[in-house]
Parts: C-alpha cells; sequence; structure tokens
C-alpha cells in the first residue's frame, strides 16, 4: 500500500472543516485528529469522522502518531500554534495569513529549514484553475502590455474580532497579484475606516504600484450589501475579467483596447477604441482547496518545495505590513 500522511487539522470553526472534508477525501493523507478548544463544536465536526481523535488541548496533537498540522484557528495564533508544531518536527500548513508579522514569518522559514519539513501558507487561490489561466495568458502576452488590475473582495458579514479587514479578506488578492506578476511592490499605500467597531476598520482601499508603472487597487470589507469576489486585469490591447462567483464563465477575455495612432511632428495624436469579440475560454475546474491539500501531502511525502511556500508567504505578509503601517499614517505611501 501507497504511504499515507497523518495530518490533523487544528481549528473547527469556519474553514477547518473544508480542510478536514479534503484530507478525508485524499487517498494520500489519513485525517488522524481533530483539536478544537470548543469542545462543542470539535464534536459536530468530529462526528463526520469518527477514525479522527477528537482533541481540546494543542499540545495533545504533537504526539508521534501525526506527521503534519494544518492550522486553521484565528489569524493571530498562527505563529506560535506554527512555530510549536515546528519545534516537535511537524510538517505545517497554515492559513492565510502565515503569520502577522515578517520577523514571525522569518523565524518559521528557518525553523522548518533548520528541522527539515514543510512549511507552506494556504494562499488557496494560488491553486485555482482559473487564476492559473490568467497567469498564463499575462504571461505570454496575450493582453498586450499589462497597464492596472483592481479588485473587489467584499461581502455582507463574517466580522471579525481579532483582525481587520485588509489582513482577513485582503491577502486573498494580494497572493493573486504577486502569483500573476511574479514581482513585488515598489510601494503601498492603504485608507480605510471603522464602522462597525470602533477599533477594527471594516473597508479597506490598498493600492500597490509595481515596476513598469503597474497600478493595482484592492477593495476589501464585510459591510457591503453583495457578495463579490471580481478582479479585473487591464492590459493594452485585451482585458481580463475574473469572477470567483460565476459559475458558468469564470474568466471573460474582452477583446477591447485603446490604440494611439499619428505621427506627433504633424499634430496631435488620435486615439481610437477597438471592441471586438468576449471569450470565454474552457477551463478545467478543480476544487482549489482540494488541489492545495494534495500539493500539501505530495510536497511533504516526496520532499518536494510547494508552491505557496514560506517565502511565497512572506511577500504576502511584507506588503500586509506596509499596508497596515500606511492604513496607521491615513494613507501615507510605504515603500518597500
Amino acid at each position: 500500500m501507497a504511504e499515507r500522511l497523518n495530518v490533523a487539522v487544528i481549528g473547527c470553526g469556519y474553514w477547518g472543516p473544508n480542510l478536514a472534508r479534503n484530507f478525508h477525501q485524499l487517498k494520500s493523507a489519513r485525517l488522524s485528529a481533530l483539536c478544537d478548544a470548543d469542545a462543542n463544536r470539535l464534536q459536530e465536526v468530529a462526528a463526520l469522522y469518527p477514525y479522527a481523535q477528537p482533541l481540546t488541548r494543542f499540545d495533545e496533537v504533537l504526539h508521534d502518531g501525526v506527521a503534519a498540522v494544518a492550522i486553521a484557528t484565528p489569524a493571530r495564533t498562527h505563529f506560535a500554534l506554527a512555530k510549536r508544531a515546528l519545534e516537535h518536527g511537524k510538517h505545517v500548513l497554515v492559513e492565510k495569513p502565515l503569520a502577522m508579522s515578517a520577523c514571525e514569518v522569518e523565524e518559521l522559514i528557518a525553523l522548518a529549514a533548520a528541522q527539515r519539513v514543510t512549511l507552506m501558507v494556504g494562499h488557496t487561490f494560488e491553486y485555482n484553475p482559473a487564476v492559473q489561466k490568467i497567469k498564463d495568458l499575462v504571461g505570454v502576452g496575450h493582453i498586450g502590455q499589462l497597464y492596472y488590475i483592481y479588485s473587489n473582495r467584499v461581502n455582507l458579514g463574517r466580522v471579525q474580532s481579532d483582525v481587520n479587514a485588509l489582513w482577513s479578506i485582503a491577502p486573498h488578492d494580494i497572493s493573486i497579484v504577486l502569483y500573476l506578476l511574479d514581482t513585488m511592490p515598489t510601494e503601498v499605500s492603504a485608507r480605510g475606516a471603522c464602522y462597525i467597531n470602533q477599533q477594527i476598520a471594516d473597508i479597506v482601499f490598498l493600492t500597490m504600484t509595481f515596476p513598469n508603472n503597474v497600478l493595482v487597487h484592492v477593495q476589501a470589507s464585510w459591510l457591503d450589501p453583495s457578495k463579490t469576489r471580481r478582479m479585473t486585469i487591464v492590459g493594452s490591447e485585451k482585458m481580463i475579467v475574473y469572477d470567483d462567483v460565476d459559475n458558468e464563465g469564470k474568466v471573460k477575455i474582452y477583446d477591447k483596447g485603446v490604440y494611439r495612432k499619428g505621427d506627433p511632428n504633424f499634430g496631435e495624436f488620435q486615439y481610437r477604441v477597438h471592441s471586438g469579440d468576449i471569450h470565454i475560454p474552457r477551463i478545467d475546474m478543480s476544487e482549489p482547496l482540494a488541489n492545495e491539500c494534495a500539493h500539501f501531502v505530495e510536497c511533504v511525502l516526496t520532499g518536494r518545495t510547494p508552491r505557496t511556500d514560506g517565502a511565497n508567504g512572506l511577500r504576502t505578509v511584507r506588503v500586509l505590513e506596509a499596508a497596515q503601517q500606511s492604513l496607521e499614517m491615513d494613507g501615507a505611501t510605504v515603500r518597500l
């Protein structure tokens, strides 16, 4: 029989049950334990997986029977839990963000290297076939020169009490953009406001400037009348709209652009607007989280470096850290 990886899921709240379901379905993994401090919530989830040991104390997870842990607890607990797991020689998958500061992430990366174990962050959208298709299109110059990107990730509800909308929602869009562009922004600015809780920003507008004057804008909020998960990528020749909640066509390519013609030596430039067809490419969709979990297990069993390794998580946290600094300075630009 092929080797199977014993995995424990830490946190049975909003996201943990999704991780449990996917590890349960993997032939290469065995869901060996579930852990949550809330005994009632733990029992609800554990009832679905009677062979997985229900545990209320994290220390109980660190026994020899568990080889890897998947952490889906509140963001501010990620660093401490991941550090303890790594110190005990466990392979670790951490939901976004990997930690709450670049220094914490760097410590986790160094510890994983010293222990020779896998450290991976759950940037789920990098395992989404639709996002991977967009990366291919942008990478081969299908849309011409990339001009700018803007994203709306808003909904009503799931208000957080430990982190603001920047750290709760924006990591998705930041990780997607870093994945698409394969480079870091040169500067970041962010503005936000606290309407529900005067201590926590529930609406954030984040702007990032990348090399070649590529501008990226992200709106993140849990105070909005509708659920929107949409990103628009504008190029000199074509434009792409990625709508994650559209079941019929998540990626649409618009054959639209503005062309400049004329000779500046003989008068002003003239501009022509081009508007062609809308193309919906066929994409063989699969559940991104299933792809992520399978990739984690494969990397642990083979020793491969994960696509979203510690360095990947560090890039996103560095942007978040700079954005938080800007947020606290009323939108002042922060250079990276």
